[in-house]
């Protein structure tokens, strides 16, 4: 059973409201394609119909250092328990045997946690481990803040950090960020492999693999026999609204199952196969991925289908310049230019409202120059929901609730009522890099806005 989705323990996250408010954003009126008027980075008043509510333009000084890392024992009395699916979760026992819990014995992970901006509106969640038993975590990320600009540095992918709503959102809202930098893999000038020597963005010291969080595989292989996180994928969050309370870094399987919508980067190292394709917003045609430069935003809202066969996962829905694709090969709707920051930053929104979600994105994208693109889609559109849309119970009546079954060398697990009537999943919003075993690098966010409708 999910602990998370029960009426009152999921509504106890009220919104509170900051008093004292930053001036309201400044817009372009230029829309892009499809989206006549819509607002851009920079310039104007504001977004139509909405109302500034929070603001954080980070200039006041930031710094993770004045709060201390704490052991985080995982468990029932962890305050980061969520389900199964944890870092020390039943899925893994079942998927991994005796062998998982042995390696997961052997390291502990540290966490630490501090709300910032007016009220403590935001929260950091910054988690890392320690292998070498020191007491204290190897590489760990940091949050910091200069000249108005956060920076996430995350050295190690053994490691994650994000930046998320305090409180459970608004029934309706519009929430942006504009990013200023981003050094989280995909080509440079051409190359995935960097003159520095970095892969992807990974650095070249060591093995770098996925353990010890997988979907299947021998557990009781040693951590460098894993699978190598260079050669597969490295990636960030630009904004996505989760289904549970305390959003914070967990491990990959984690986090298949816990997005309603999301926007994010998935760079894949020189991948050649059919998994993956571009949308080219100028010829509205579908691409291979080696036609782009790894450096794609892929704009998917979930539903409840299962993608995967053998681990957590909503199935996509995938709306592009180059129309509609439910499942199979992710679609990256436009591809990023990294090398135009922060002279020209990108600006993502996200928009809850009248029964659907909206995904915007802002910025000078390849192919089509400076453009602004938004979809939108209802809560329940042609049969198909928005993964757990429902903040109340009263907003969904328990037609798509299901019951997940896992099997392995530990035995079968079932997750039970995936999505019952009666539950509720009141909205947070979340950038940054949430993956204990996967992603590394870093990226300068601004201006986290949120707004409700006048």
């Amino acid at each position: 059973m999910r602990k998370f989705v029960r009426g009152a323990l999921a509504l106890a996250f009220p919104l509170v409201l900051p008093a004292a408010l930053c001036a309201a954003p400044a817009h372009a009126g230029a829309g892009g394609p499809g989206t006549p008027g819509a607002p851009g980075p920079s310039g104007g008043t504001g977004p139509s119909g909405w109302r500034l509510v929070g603001a954080e333009p980070f200039n006041r000084h930031l710094d993770d250092a004045k709060v201390p890392w704490r052991p985080d024992g995982d468990g029932p009395s962890s305050p980061y328990d969520v389900d199964m699916y944890d870092n020390d979760g039943a899925y893994f026992e079942t998927m991994g045997g005796p062998a998982f819990r042995t390696q997961l014995a052997a390291m502990k992970t540290y966490r630490k946690s501090f709300a910032f901006g007016t009220r403590g509106w935001l929260t950091a969640e910054l988690a890392a481990r320690d292998a070498d038993g020191d007491g204290r975590p190897d590489a760990p990320p940091t949050l910091t803040s200069r000249k108005g600009v956060a920076n996430l540095v995350e050295p190690s992918h053994q490691a994650g950090v994000v930046i998320r709503s305090t409180n459970a959102l608004p029934a309706e809202y519009r929430v942006e960020m504009t990013l200023r930098g981003l050094d989280f893999g995909g080509q440079r000038n051409g190359s995935w492999d960097y003159p520095d020597g970095r892969i992807n963005g990974y650095s070249p010291a060591g093995c770098k693999t996925n353990f010890p969080w997988a979907s299947g595989g021998d557990f009781s292989r040693p951590e460098c026999d894993w699978a190598d996180v260079r050669t597969d994928s490295n990636g960030f969050y630009y904004m996505s609204i989760m289904d549970y309370g305390r959003v914070a870094p967990h491990n990959n399987v984690f986090i298949h199952g816990h997005r309603k919508v999301a926007m994010d980067g998935y760079n894949r190292y020189k991948y050649t196969g059919t998994g993956l394709r571009y949308c080219n917003p100028a010829t509205k045609q579908y691409e291979p991925y080696p036609a782009g430069t790894g450096n794609g935003v892929n704009a998917i809202f979930m539903t409840d289908d299962r993608r995967y066969p053998s681990m957590p996962g909503t199935e996509y829905l995938m709306q592009s310049e180059c129309g509609f694709a439910k499942g199979k090969a992710i679609v990256s709707t436009v591809d990023l230019k990294p090398e135009l920051l922060p002279k020209e930053p990108y600006t993502f929104a996200i928009e809850r409202r009248d029964g659907a979600y909206t995904m915007e994105m802002s910025g000078t994208f390849a192919h089509v120059g400076r453009a602004t693109f938004r979809y939108t889609r209802a809560f329940v559109q042609d049969g198909e929901p928005i993964w757990h849309y429902n903040q109340k119970p009263g907003e969904y009546d328990g037609r798509f609730n299901a019951d997940w079954t896992w099997k392995g060398p530990g035995g079968t697990l079932v997750d039970r009522d995936t999505w019952p009537a009666g539950s509720a999943y009141p909205d947070h919003f979340m950038i940054g890099d949430p993956h204990m075993n996967f992603y590394e690098g870093k990226a300068q966010v601004d201006d986290v806005r949120l707004y409700v409708p006048k």
